[in-house]
């Protein structure tokens, strides 16, 4: 089944990306402005605006600076820029992150979420608005692979306040018949992702200096993994079908449907390396699910979406971008590349 990312649906379109600055939020802004829509997009700090300026985008998409919990700067974004269609990808998402440090992320991803449904429930203009969650929100289950109507078990901080999130966002939708739909992705990788913390970008790294990656758990935790061009296609295709009274207010899995350990992935990526290695494995298993992985069924039958990059395909290009990142573009920010230096993957 091949997707269509319905290029002409786009052009002249007035769209809001929050979590501009983020990998998958600048990506999808770059996919808009391809196709013709005017982007504005909302950044709390200057680090979002060097990912934009990696991928081309300074100057190309407008910028407003605050922060996605202040009442005033979402609703001047969607007031302002007239906007009609909303991808609501802005959240602190790094699970060690939010394990740490909860109440930051309650305030990033439950206020941030209310603040801005309010503004867009305000707004004469929005047509779309999607809401990243995340596949989280299911918590551990006995069966696999989750389903929409599977039970949502969130318990640790950052799957905590997804579900939250979700459940207001519904809230909106319902209440206020809010054209709203809702994405609940695998694990997401590809080029652009600087959080060397994860496993993909933290391995390849690893591999290119002639490092052993080191792997924080017991390298068993399973996930399922979506390319980042697949991701980008999906939160497009959604907001395109919202008004459809069999997408409005409802939830949709995307992903591959299976899981990989930890370990296989970096095994993958090692596969490229030019010398032999072997990751060291920590075993430090805290705060984290399991098992997860997605079943797509709904989003294949009812918006005729499938991912299209194999997990292999998708190893080699991340390879292949990284390895001319670190290493032969001198012109690319440099601070990327040095941050988090010797660090873990999970």
């Amino acid at each position: 089944m091949a997707s269509n990312n319905g290029t002409g649906y786009w052009r002249g379109q007035r769209a809001l990306v929050t979590g501009i600055g983020g990998f998958v939020g600048s990506q999808l802004a770059a996919a808009l402005v391809e196709q013709g829509a005017h982007v504005v997009g909302i950044l709390r700090d200057s680090r979002g605006d060097r990912r934009l300026d990696m991928l081309g985008l300074t100057g190309r998409v407008e910028i407003v600076h605050g922060s996605i919990a202040d009442y005033a700067t979402v609703e001047r974004a969607f007031n302002e820029y007239e906007v009609q269609h909303c991808f609501h990808l802005a959240a602190q998402a790094i699970v060690g992150v939010a394990n740490r440090s909860p109440l930051s992320t309650f305030e990033s991803n439950i206020r941030g979420t209310w603040t801005l449904l309010e503004a867009a429930r305000q707004s004469s203009f929005l047509q779309s608005l999607v809401f990243a969650s995340s596949d989280k929100v299911y918590g551990d289950q006995p069966v696999l692979p989750y389903h929409e109507d599977s039970p949502l078990s969130a318990v640790y901080p950052y799957d905590a306040s997804k579900l939250c999130a979700e459940t207001i966002a519904r809230s909106y939708a319902v209440t206020y018949s809010l054209p709203m739909a809702i994405v609940r992705c695998a694990n997401i990788y590809g080029p652009g992702d600087l959080n060397w913390s994860r496993v993909v970008p933290g391995t390849i790294r690893s591999m290119l200096n002639g490092e052993a990656p080191v792997i924080r758990s017991d390298g068993t935790l399973e996930r399922d993994y979506m390319y980042v061009s697949d991701a980008v296609d999906a939160y497009l295709t959604l907001a395109r079908n919202v008004g459809r009274d069999d997408v409005r207010g409802q939830a949709f899995n995307f992903g591959w449907g299976r899981g990989y350990s930890v370990l296989e992935i970096v095994r993958q990526i090692l596969a490229h390396a030019p010398a032999p290695l072997e990751p060291v494995i920590q075993g430090q298993n805290r705060g984290e699910i399991a098992r997860q992985w997605l079943s797509s069924e709904k989003a294949a039958r009812i918006l005729d979406w499938a991912p299209q990059v194999s997990l292999d395909s998708g190893i080699m290009q991340s390879v292949r971008w990284y390895r001319e990142f670190l290493g032969f573009e001198p012109s690319l920010p440099r601070e990327f590349a040095k941050a988090g230096a010797n660090g873990s993957v999970r």
